[in-house]
């Protein structure tokens, strides 16, 4: 990661708008009675590429513009945990569009519904980029009935990711280059534009998100994970959270970032998740602050190229969610030790309840069921030891998506299937044939207590 590309970079219109893609090319309705975003991935006012987009266009066609975002109760994993989450976020964006005279309208339901409603009296509908199955089955079916054109603008990545590569990449040392020669046009700061546009006067229903905590109580969830008093959501949060790492953390994050026993992350992840914060805007503030290149450049391959990896492989490997979406190393090496066996087998209970013989995985459990966040050093070797300890590679997957994404607030995320999926090899290299994993990385304990303080992560974690 070439610090030194940043530099002196000039914005241009095509830049921007190579994040732009027509998915519906007909005329825009012309007795419509507003621009209508549906916000969805992108959760913020700042940096949203999406929102700039139906500023512009409701400038020109001299027309209000309403954002519509549709709270779905059947959200995959949804709790209470991350539906507060996610409306402390919304109620700033709620604040920072009432700013803007722009109407902010939330609903509770199906988003596709929703927003075909909505869009029976708009002149064009603009949307933001999802990745998972099913935010994609969400736009894929609006696409195909909605009357209106359709425009999606893609910002929750640095280099969009057609732009970076037209296939799945095999891991990080084939992605570097190919996101590295794009980064010139487009990491580059963009001013918020102005706005002409009259604002919307009609009385339209909200579900009132002013206050997060009465409002979450109005919601039901499947899954019954109560809130985390660690973090809380919204685009302000991620800024100081953002101040703080950059301020105290940046300088040591090379000789930091893996050792869990201390805080060295940004602990951004959570709010790039909701798209509370865009990580361009990120970016930026790091390039722009005094420490060295070297440490800078540490980071933003994690921000930028793993990241993006991650949203590639989402992206261009429909079995991303299933041991069939690994390399054919992987699997073959995987299933060839299917039957070794196992030293110490795990019921799922038993796991979430941190109830094994291993006092750092019983700590990481508790980390993640507290906080809503585990260190991502830490994290592969939670899941390791899962695929160690269970009957199957697929009871393995399985156990791992759903602890991850029923208590991890950057769960349900192209970065959460990665990550699940790195630790079965994905995106990762042969290593020494051994027991049960093959030829994957085996991660043990005897390594990392000689590497970390782990005694101190285990009792900072039971004083939580």
């Amino acid at each position: 990661m070439k610090v030194r590309i940043y530099k002196n970079i000039k914005h241009s219109l095509l830049n921007e708008m190579a994040r732009v893609k027509i998915l519906k090319d007909i005329s825009i309705n012309n007795y419509g009675r507003f621009v209508l975003y549906w916000m969805q991935s992108s959760q913020r006012v700042k940096y949203n590429f999406a929102l700039y987009e139906a500023i512009k266009k409701a400038n020109e066609l001299k027309k209000p513009l309403v954002v519509l975002f549709v709270i779905n109760e059947n959200f995959p994993y949804g709790s209470r945990r991350n539906f507060l989450f996610m409306l402390e976020g919304l109620k700033e964006v709620y604040e920072e569009l009432r700013k803007l005279n722009i109407r902010f309208v939330v609903h509770i339901g199906d988003p596709v519904k929703h927003v075909l409603e909505f869009s029976k009296n708009a002149s064009i509908l603009f949307m933001d980029v999802g990745y998972t199955k099913f935010l994609r089955e969400w736009r894929k079916n609006i696409v195909e009935e909605i009357k209106v054109p359709v425009v999606a603008v893609e910002d929750n990545v640095v280099v969009p990711v057609e732009v970076t590569s037209n296939k799945e990449e095999y891991g990080a040392y084939t992605i570097r280059k190919k996101i590295q020669k794009n980064l010139k046009d487009y990491l580059v700061p963009l001013d918020f534009p102005q706005i002409s546009f009259p604002p919307f006067r009609e009385i339209l229903f909200s579900f009132d998100i002013r206050n997060p905590k009465d409002s979450i109580n109005r919601l039901h969830f499947r899954y019954n994970v109560s809130e985390t008093h660690y973090f809380v959501g919204g685009y302000s949060n991620a800024k100081e959270l953002l101040k703080d790492f950059v301020q105290n953390k940046l300088s040591k994050y090379i000789e930091k970032k893996n050792d869990f026993s201390e805080n060295f992350t940004s602990n951004l992840s959570p709010y790039l998740h909701f798209g509370q914060i865009s990580p361009i805007e990120i970016a930026l503030t790091v390039l722009d602050s005094s420490v060295e290149d070297i440490e800078k450049e540490a980071f933003l391959d994690e921000l930028i190229v793993r990241r993006e990896l991650a949203f590639n492989f989402v992206y261009y490997n429909s079995r991303y969610d299933r041991l069939e979406g690994l390399q054919p190393w992987a699997y073959e090496t995987l299933q060839n030790h299917k039957f070794d066996e196992r030293p110490y087998r795990y019921s799922f209970s038993q796991l979430e309840n941190a109830e094994t013989h291993d006092p750092l995985f019983n700590a990481a459990m508790m980390e993640l069921v507290k906080t809503g966040k585990m260190h991502g050093y830490i994290r592969m070797y939670w899941g390791k030891k899962i695929i160690e300890w269970s009957e199957s590679l697929e009871i393995a997957f399985k156990f791992l998506e759903d602890l991850n994404n029923k208590y991890a607030l950057d769960g349900r995320d192209p970065n959460s299937y990665a990550g699940i999926a790195w630790c079965f090899g994905k995106h990762d290299r042969p290593f020494k044939e051994r027991p049960i994993f093959g030829k994957v990385r085996y991660m043990s304990e005897n390594s990392i207590y000689k590497k970390f303080d782990v005694q101190k992560y285990i009792e900072r974690v039971k004083n939580l």
